[in-house]
C-alpha cells in the first residue's frame, strides 16, 4: 500500500531501522568477544555490560541466548565467506579460484589456538538441530561460489563437472567434515598437506589436472 511505502521511507522509521541495526551488531560482537574470553557459558548480565545496552533491549531483538549464538555463526560464516571471496578476484582463473576456496577454508586450522574452529564446529552441529533452515542458509553461500567457479571453469573446459549445483553442495559438506574434525582431532601431518590432498581429491572428481598453470598456484 502507498501509506505502507510512505512510513517506510520516513527518516524516523529509517533512524529507528539504523539504531536496531546498530543494536543488533553491538550485541553480537559483545557476545563473540565474550566466547573468546569465557566460551558460550557467558550469562546474560555478562553480556549486558560487554555490549553496554539494557537487558530489555537485547530481548528485543533476540528472544534466547540460542538465537544470539546463531546470530553469532552467522556473523563469522558470512565474514569469512566475504574475506575469501574478495582474495579469491585477484586469482587468474575459475579452476586456481576453487582450490583457493577450498584450501584456504582450512587456514585457521593452522594457528596453535583453536578455540575459534572449537566453538564454530560445537555449536554449528548443535544449532543445526534448533534452526536447521537459518544455518543451511548461512552456508550456502560457499556452495554457491564453488557452484559460480565451476560452471565457468566447465565453459572454459577446464573442469567436468557431472552437476555444478549438486556438486558444490557434496564439496562443502566435505571440506565442513574436514574442518570439524581437524578443529578437535590431532592432525599428524601439516594442515597445509591436509588441505592440498582434500584439493587434490575434489580436482581429479572434476577431471582437473594438477600442477602449475592448471589451477594451482606456483
Amino acid at each position: 500500500m502507498k501509506a505502507d511505502r510512505a512510513t517506510d521511507r520516513s527518516p524516523a522509521v529509517q533512524r529507528s531501522r539504523a539504531r536496531s541495526a546498530q543494536q543488533m551488531t553491538a550485541i553480537t560482537r559483545a557476545a563473540y568477544r565474550l566466547i573468546q574470553e569465557k566460551g558460550t557459558s557467558f550469562t546474560t548480565q555478562d553480556l549486558t555490560k560487554e555490549a553496554g545496552l539494557a537487558l530489555q533491549t537485547i530481548y528485543r531483538h533476540f528472544t534466547s541466548k540460542d538465537q544470539i549464538l546463531l546470530a553469532v555463526v552467522e556473523d563469522v560464516i558470512a565474514e569469512q565467506g566475504a574475506q575469501i571471496e574478495a582474495s579469491a578476484r585477484q586469482l587468474p582463473d575459475p579452476v586456481a579460484r576453487l582450490r583457493f576456496y577450498i584450501t584456504g577454508t582450512l587456514d585457521s586450522l593452522r594457528a596453535e589456538d583453536h578455540s575459534g574452529p572449537q566453538f564454530i564446529t560445537a555449536e554449528h552441529w548443535r544449532l543445526y538441530q534448533l534452526f536447521p533452515d537459518e544455518m543451511v542458509q548461512a552456508n550456502q553461500h560457499f556452495a554457491d561460489l564453488v557452484e559460480r567457479e565451476l560452471r565457468e571453469a566447465a565453459d572454459l573446459g577446464m573442469l567436468r563437472p557431472n552437476d555444478p549445483a549438486a556438486d558444490a553442495w557434496f564439496v562443502m559438506k566435505l571440506v565442513m567434515s574436514v574442518y570439524h574434525h581437524y578443529a578437535f582431532a590431532t592432525a599428524k601431518e601439516p594442515i597445509e598437506d591436509i588441505a592440498e590432498q582434500l584439493w587434490s581429491f575434489c580436482l581429479s572428481a572434476w577431471g582437473g589436472e594438477s600442477g602449475p598453470g592448471k589451477g594451482q598456484q606456483e
